[in-house]
């Protein structure tokens, strides 16, 4: 029983399918930031406040 439940504890890396889930999950993170950052309204506020520091 000692052994199973170590066993089951053991954890040295991920799986096949955990890295799947993993890798699709950081994919739609990061279509979902570059839809945000390439939108109009943070395109501007970005323009806006380069423009301001560069005087």
């Amino acid at each position: 029983m000692r052994k199973l439940l170590a066993r089951l504890r053991d954890d040295d890396g991920m799986t096949t399918a955990e890295y799947a889930v993993g890798t699709v999950a950081a994919v739609a993170f990061a279509a979902g930031l570059l839809k945000v950052v390439t939108s109009e309204k943070v395109l501007a506020a970005l323009s806006a406040v380069i423009s301001r520091a560069l005087g």
